[in-house]
Protein backbone atom coordinates (compact mmCIF):
# COMPACT_ATOMS: atom_id res chain seq x y z
CA UNK A 1 0.00 0.00 0.00
CA UNK A 2 1.19 3.51 -0.82
CA UNK A 3 -0.13 6.17 1.57
CA UNK A 4 0.71 9.58 0.09
CA UNK A 5 -1.53 11.65 2.37
CA UNK A 6 -0.38 10.77 5.89
CA UNK A 7 1.24 13.47 8.01
CA UNK A 8 2.86 11.39 10.76
CA UNK A 9 3.87 7.75 11.45
CA UNK A 10 1.02 7.19 13.90
CA UNK A 11 -1.45 7.49 11.02
CA UNK A 12 0.28 4.61 9.22
CA UNK A 13 0.06 2.60 12.44
CA UNK A 14 -3.69 3.23 12.69
CA UNK A 15 -4.20 2.05 9.10
CA UNK A 16 -2.11 -1.07 9.80
CA UNK A 17 -4.26 -1.83 12.85
CA UNK A 18 -7.44 -1.44 10.76
CA UNK A 19 -6.07 -3.88 8.17
CA UNK A 20 -5.23 -6.42 10.86
CA UNK A 21 -8.69 -6.15 12.42
CA UNK A 22 -10.37 -6.54 9.04
CA UNK A 23 -8.35 -9.63 8.10
CA UNK A 24 -9.16 -11.27 11.43
CA UNK A 25 -12.70 -11.77 10.14
CA UNK A 26 -13.13 -15.25 8.56
CA UNK A 27 -13.46 -15.60 4.79
CA UNK A 28 -16.34 -17.87 3.77
CA UNK A 29 -15.21 -20.06 0.84
CA UNK A 30 -18.06 -22.42 0.01
CA UNK A 31 -18.63 -24.56 3.09
CA UNK A 32 -15.32 -23.55 4.64
CA UNK A 33 -14.56 -20.68 6.96
CA UNK A 34 -10.92 -19.58 6.51
CA UNK A 35 -8.87 -17.23 8.66
CA UNK A 36 -5.86 -15.48 7.14
CA UNK A 37 -3.00 -14.05 9.19
CA UNK A 38 -1.22 -10.85 8.25
CA UNK A 39 2.17 -9.33 9.04
CA UNK A 40 2.85 -5.74 8.00
CA UNK A 41 6.10 -3.82 7.53
CA UNK A 42 6.13 -0.02 7.24
CA UNK A 43 8.79 2.28 5.78
CA UNK A 44 8.57 6.08 5.66
CA UNK A 45 9.77 8.52 3.03
CA UNK A 46 12.27 10.20 3.07
CA UNK A 47 13.83 8.82 6.27
CA UNK A 48 13.80 5.17 5.11
CA UNK A 49 14.43 5.78 1.41
CA UNK A 50 13.91 8.33 -1.34
CA UNK A 51 12.96 5.88 -4.12
CA UNK A 52 10.39 3.12 -4.43
CA UNK A 53 12.96 0.32 -4.48
CA UNK A 54 14.50 1.37 -1.14
CA UNK A 55 11.09 1.88 0.46
CA UNK A 56 9.84 -1.53 -0.66
CA UNK A 57 13.03 -3.28 0.44
CA UNK A 58 12.92 -1.69 3.90
CA UNK A 59 9.19 -2.31 4.32
CA UNK A 60 9.80 -5.93 3.38
CA UNK A 61 12.54 -6.18 6.00
CA UNK A 62 10.21 -4.68 8.61
CA UNK A 63 7.53 -7.20 7.62
CA UNK A 64 9.88 -10.11 8.37
CA UNK A 65 10.56 -8.60 11.77
CA UNK A 66 6.80 -8.53 12.36
CA UNK A 67 6.66 -12.22 11.47
CA UNK A 68 9.55 -12.95 13.81
CA UNK A 69 7.76 -11.22 16.68
CA UNK A 70 4.63 -13.33 16.73
CA UNK A 71 2.91 -12.56 13.40
CA UNK A 72 -0.42 -10.73 13.02
CA UNK A 73 1.27 -7.47 13.95
CA UNK A 74 3.18 -4.61 12.30
CA UNK A 75 6.65 -3.14 12.59
CA UNK A 76 8.25 0.11 11.43
CA UNK A 77 11.58 -0.12 9.67
CA UNK A 78 14.63 0.87 11.72
CA UNK A 79 18.27 1.14 10.72
CA UNK A 80 19.11 -1.45 13.36
CA UNK A 81 17.27 -4.01 11.23
CA UNK A 82 19.95 -3.72 8.54
CA UNK A 83 22.61 -4.32 11.17
CA UNK A 84 20.79 -7.40 12.41
CA UNK A 85 20.40 -8.77 8.88
CA UNK A 86 24.10 -8.22 8.21
CA UNK A 87 25.00 -10.01 11.44
CA UNK A 88 22.75 -12.97 10.59
CA UNK A 89 24.18 -13.20 7.09
CA UNK A 90 27.69 -13.18 8.54
CA UNK A 91 26.71 -15.87 11.05
CA UNK A 92 25.19 -17.99 8.26
CA UNK A 93 28.36 -17.77 6.16
CA UNK A 94 30.55 -18.56 9.18
CA UNK A 95 28.37 -21.54 10.05
CA UNK A 96 28.55 -22.94 6.52
CA UNK A 97 32.32 -22.63 6.65
CA UNK A 98 32.44 -24.20 10.12
CA UNK A 99 30.59 -27.24 8.81
CA UNK A 100 33.04 -27.55 5.92
CA UNK A 101 36.16 -27.14 8.08
CA UNK A 102 35.09 -29.40 10.94
CA UNK A 103 34.88 -26.70 13.60
CA UNK A 104 31.80 -28.31 15.16
CA UNK A 105 31.97 -30.97 17.83
CA UNK A 106 29.83 -32.70 20.45
CA UNK A 107 29.97 -32.72 24.22
CA UNK A 108 27.99 -35.13 26.36
CA UNK A 109 26.00 -34.34 29.51
CA UNK A 110 25.64 -37.39 31.79
CA UNK A 111 22.19 -38.56 32.86
CA UNK A 112 21.86 -40.43 36.16
CA UNK A 113 19.23 -42.22 38.16
CA UNK A 114 17.74 -40.10 40.93
CA UNK A 115 20.04 -41.56 43.54
CA UNK A 116 23.00 -40.37 41.50
CA UNK A 117 24.58 -43.82 41.52
CA UNK A 118 23.82 -45.26 38.08
CA UNK A 119 24.81 -43.62 34.82
CA UNK A 120 21.87 -44.10 32.46
CA UNK A 121 23.05 -42.27 29.38
CA UNK A 122 24.02 -38.85 28.12
CA UNK A 123 22.70 -36.03 25.97
CA UNK A 124 24.77 -35.03 22.94
CA UNK A 125 25.13 -31.24 22.78
CA UNK A 126 26.51 -29.32 19.82
CA UNK A 127 29.38 -26.85 20.21
CA UNK A 128 31.22 -24.59 17.75
CA UNK A 129 34.82 -23.49 18.22
CA UNK A 130 35.41 -20.53 15.87
CA UNK A 131 39.09 -19.59 15.32
CA UNK A 132 38.26 -15.87 15.61
CA UNK A 133 35.36 -15.68 18.08
CA UNK A 134 36.19 -18.70 20.20
CA UNK A 135 33.39 -20.86 21.61
CA UNK A 136 29.99 -20.05 20.09
CA UNK A 137 27.05 -21.56 21.97
CA UNK A 138 24.02 -23.07 20.19
CA UNK A 139 21.72 -20.25 21.29
CA UNK A 140 23.53 -17.96 18.85
CA UNK A 141 23.73 -20.17 15.76
CA UNK A 142 20.86 -22.67 15.97
CA UNK A 143 18.18 -20.01 15.21
CA UNK A 144 20.18 -19.04 12.10
CA UNK A 145 20.45 -22.71 11.11
CA UNK A 146 16.67 -23.08 11.56
CA UNK A 147 15.88 -20.02 9.42
CA UNK A 148 18.25 -20.93 6.59
CA UNK A 149 17.60 -24.67 6.39
CA UNK A 150 21.13 -25.47 7.53
CA UNK A 151 19.58 -27.28 10.49
CA UNK A 152 18.90 -30.29 8.24
CA UNK A 153 22.52 -31.12 7.26
CA UNK A 154 23.66 -29.93 10.70
CA UNK A 155 21.20 -32.24 12.45
CA UNK A 156 22.18 -35.10 10.17
CA UNK A 157 25.84 -34.60 11.15
CA UNK A 158 24.97 -34.55 14.88
CA UNK A 159 22.92 -37.73 14.56
CA UNK A 160 25.66 -39.54 12.69
CA UNK A 161 28.42 -38.35 15.04
CA UNK A 162 26.44 -39.33 18.16
CA UNK A 163 25.79 -42.80 16.74
CA UNK A 164 29.46 -43.17 15.84
CA UNK A 165 30.51 -42.32 19.37
CA UNK A 166 27.90 -44.56 21.00
CA UNK A 167 29.05 -47.43 18.79
CA UNK A 168 32.69 -46.86 19.76
CA UNK A 169 31.77 -46.96 23.46
CA UNK A 170 29.88 -50.19 22.84
CA UNK A 171 32.86 -51.76 21.04
CA UNK A 172 35.18 -50.72 23.87
CA UNK A 173 32.99 -52.50 26.40
CA UNK A 174 31.73 -49.28 27.96
CA UNK A 175 28.07 -49.80 27.09
CA UNK A 176 25.43 -50.25 26.14
CA UNK A 177 24.95 -46.55 26.83
CA UNK A 178 22.03 -44.48 25.61
CA UNK A 179 22.87 -41.27 23.74
CA UNK A 180 20.13 -38.65 23.31
CA UNK A 181 20.08 -36.40 20.24
CA UNK A 182 17.93 -33.29 19.80
CA UNK A 183 15.73 -33.20 16.70
CA UNK A 184 14.23 -30.03 15.20
CA UNK A 185 10.84 -29.70 13.55
CA UNK A 186 12.57 -29.13 10.18
CA UNK A 187 14.18 -32.56 10.48
CA UNK A 188 11.21 -34.48 11.83
CA UNK A 189 8.86 -33.17 9.14
CA UNK A 190 11.10 -34.38 6.30
CA UNK A 191 10.24 -37.81 4.92
CA UNK A 192 13.93 -38.62 4.44
CA UNK A 193 14.54 -38.19 8.18
CA UNK A 194 13.59 -41.85 8.64
CA UNK A 195 16.36 -42.76 6.20
CA UNK A 196 18.81 -40.58 8.13
CA UNK A 197 18.06 -42.44 11.38
CA UNK A 198 18.13 -45.86 9.75
CA UNK A 199 21.40 -45.18 7.91
CA UNK A 200 23.12 -43.79 11.02
CA UNK A 201 22.23 -46.92 13.00
CA UNK A 202 23.21 -49.30 10.21
CA UNK A 203 26.44 -47.53 9.28
CA UNK A 204 27.75 -47.70 12.85
CA UNK A 205 26.12 -51.05 13.71
CA UNK A 206 24.38 -49.43 16.67
CA UNK A 207 21.36 -51.12 18.29
CA UNK A 208 18.29 -48.89 18.23
CA UNK A 209 17.91 -48.89 22.03
CA UNK A 210 21.25 -47.06 22.35
CA UNK A 211 19.78 -44.00 20.60
CA UNK A 212 17.18 -41.62 22.00
CA UNK A 213 15.63 -38.79 20.01
CA UNK A 214 14.60 -35.67 21.92
CA UNK A 215 11.81 -33.55 20.49
CA UNK A 216 10.05 -30.55 22.02
CA UNK A 217 6.30 -30.22 22.39
CA UNK A 218 6.24 -27.46 19.76
CA UNK A 219 8.09 -29.75 17.34
CA UNK A 220 5.48 -32.47 17.76
CA UNK A 221 2.63 -30.00 17.28
CA UNK A 222 4.05 -28.48 14.08
CA UNK A 223 2.29 -31.31 12.21
CA UNK A 224 0.93 -33.78 14.74
CA UNK A 225 -0.27 -36.34 12.18
CA UNK A 226 3.02 -36.49 10.30
CA UNK A 227 5.03 -36.48 13.53
CA UNK A 228 2.97 -39.39 14.84
CA UNK A 229 3.61 -41.44 11.70
CA UNK A 230 7.32 -40.62 11.63
CA UNK A 231 7.82 -41.47 15.30
CA UNK A 232 5.90 -44.75 15.01
CA UNK A 233 8.41 -45.93 12.37
CA UNK A 234 11.35 -44.71 14.42
CA UNK A 235 10.13 -46.47 17.57
CA UNK A 236 9.73 -49.65 15.52
CA UNK A 237 13.51 -49.46 14.97
CA UNK A 238 13.93 -49.73 18.74
CA UNK A 239 14.89 -46.07 19.09
CA UNK A 240 13.67 -44.37 22.25
CA UNK A 241 11.74 -41.08 22.29
CA UNK A 242 11.78 -38.31 24.87
CA UNK A 243 9.73 -35.11 25.00
CA UNK A 244 11.96 -32.19 25.96
CA UNK A 245 10.95 -29.03 27.86
CA UNK A 246 7.68 -30.60 28.97
CA UNK A 247 5.35 -28.16 30.68
CA UNK A 248 6.48 -25.08 28.73
CA UNK A 249 4.38 -25.64 25.59
CA UNK A 250 1.06 -27.28 24.81
CA UNK A 251 1.25 -30.01 27.47
CA UNK A 252 -1.75 -31.72 25.90
CA UNK A 253 -2.59 -34.95 27.69
CA UNK A 254 -4.22 -36.38 24.58
CA UNK A 255 -1.11 -35.78 22.49
CA UNK A 256 1.18 -37.08 25.22
CA UNK A 257 -0.76 -40.35 25.14
CA UNK A 258 -0.76 -40.36 21.35
CA UNK A 259 2.99 -39.91 20.92
CA UNK A 260 3.75 -42.24 23.85
CA UNK A 261 7.31 -41.09 24.60
CA UNK A 262 9.55 -43.29 26.72
CA UNK A 263 10.73 -40.30 28.76
CA UNK A 264 9.23 -36.96 29.74
CA UNK A 265 11.91 -34.36 30.46
CA UNK A 266 10.86 -31.74 33.01
CA UNK A 267 12.09 -28.32 31.97
CA UNK A 268 14.75 -26.66 34.13
CA UNK A 269 12.55 -23.59 34.63
CA UNK A 270 10.42 -25.70 37.00
CA UNK A 271 13.46 -27.12 38.79
CA UNK A 272 15.40 -23.91 39.50
CA UNK A 273 13.54 -22.80 42.64
CA UNK A 274 12.70 -26.22 44.09
CA UNK A 275 11.81 -27.11 46.73
CA UNK A 276 10.83 -23.64 48.00
CA UNK A 277 8.57 -22.65 45.08
CA UNK A 278 5.22 -24.26 45.90
CA UNK A 279 3.68 -23.67 42.45
CA UNK A 280 6.62 -25.25 40.62
CA UNK A 281 6.62 -28.10 43.13
CA UNK A 282 2.96 -28.76 42.35
CA UNK A 283 3.62 -28.69 38.59
CA UNK A 284 6.58 -31.08 38.85
CA UNK A 285 4.59 -33.42 41.09
CA UNK A 286 1.73 -33.46 38.58
CA UNK A 287 4.09 -34.20 35.66
CA UNK A 288 5.79 -37.03 37.56
CA UNK A 289 2.51 -38.68 38.54
CA UNK A 290 0.99 -38.20 35.07
CA UNK A 291 3.99 -39.76 33.34
CA UNK A 292 4.04 -42.63 35.83
CA UNK A 293 0.35 -43.34 35.23
CA UNK A 294 1.03 -43.52 31.47
CA UNK A 295 4.03 -45.83 31.92
CA UNK A 296 6.61 -43.17 31.05
CA UNK A 297 9.81 -42.23 32.86
CA UNK A 298 10.58 -38.70 34.04
CA UNK A 299 13.93 -36.94 33.87
CA UNK A 300 14.57 -33.58 35.53
CA UNK A 301 16.83 -31.10 33.72
CA UNK A 302 19.08 -28.56 35.40
CA UNK A 303 19.46 -30.23 38.80
CA UNK A 304 22.14 -28.24 40.62
CA UNK A 305 21.67 -28.90 44.35
CA UNK A 306 21.22 -31.81 46.72
CA UNK A 307 18.02 -30.20 47.99
CA UNK A 308 16.56 -30.35 44.48
CA UNK A 309 17.74 -33.93 44.07
CA UNK A 310 16.22 -35.05 47.38
CA UNK A 311 12.91 -33.35 46.66
CA UNK A 312 12.63 -34.83 43.16
CA UNK A 313 13.50 -38.27 44.49
CA UNK A 314 10.75 -37.92 47.09
CA UNK A 315 8.26 -37.04 44.36
CA UNK A 316 9.17 -40.18 42.42
CA UNK A 317 11.15 -38.63 39.55
CA UNK A 318 13.39 -41.37 38.15
CA UNK A 319 16.33 -39.60 36.50
CA UNK A 320 18.18 -36.31 36.28
CA UNK A 321 20.86 -34.33 34.52
CA UNK A 322 22.53 -31.14 35.60
CA UNK A 323 25.63 -29.61 37.09
CA UNK A 324 25.17 -31.41 40.44
CA UNK A 325 26.42 -34.67 38.93
CA UNK A 326 27.98 -33.61 35.67
CA UNK A 327 28.47 -30.67 33.34
CA UNK A 328 28.75 -31.41 29.60
CA UNK A 329 31.90 -33.46 29.02
CA UNK A 330 34.24 -33.73 26.06
CA UNK A 331 34.51 -37.11 24.36
CA UNK A 332 37.57 -38.22 26.34
CA UNK A 333 36.16 -37.09 29.67
CA UNK A 334 32.85 -38.86 29.00
CA UNK A 335 34.77 -42.01 28.09
CA UNK A 336 36.58 -41.84 31.44
CA UNK A 337 33.28 -41.34 33.24
CA UNK A 338 31.87 -44.44 31.52
CA UNK A 339 34.97 -46.47 32.38
CA UNK A 340 34.66 -45.49 36.06
CA UNK A 341 30.99 -46.44 36.00
CA UNK A 342 31.75 -49.74 34.29
CA UNK A 343 33.97 -50.72 37.20
CA UNK A 344 30.97 -50.36 39.51
CA UNK A 345 28.10 -51.90 37.56
CA UNK A 346 26.61 -52.22 34.03
CA UNK A 347 25.57 -48.80 32.71
CA UNK A 348 22.25 -49.71 31.10
CA UNK A 349 20.38 -52.90 30.25
CA UNK A 350 18.86 -52.99 26.76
Amino acid sequence: LILPSINQPSEAALIAERILRTLQQPFQIGAHSLVVGCSIGISLMPDDGSDIQSLLMNADLAMYHAKAHGRNTFRFYTREMNTQVAERLLMENRLRRAMELGQLYLVYQPQYDMAGQRLLGCEALLRWRDPEQGLIMPGRFIPVAEDTGLIVPLGRWVLNEACRQASRWLEDGLGPIRVAVNVSAHQLMRHDFLDDVREALQQHKLPGHCLELEVTESTLMADADLASRQLAVIKAMGVRLSVDDFGTGYSSLAYLKRFAPDTVKIDRSFINDLPSDEENAAIVSAIVHLAGALGMQTLAEGVESEAQQGFLKQLGCEAMQGYLLGSPLAEDAMTQRLAAQQNKQPALAP
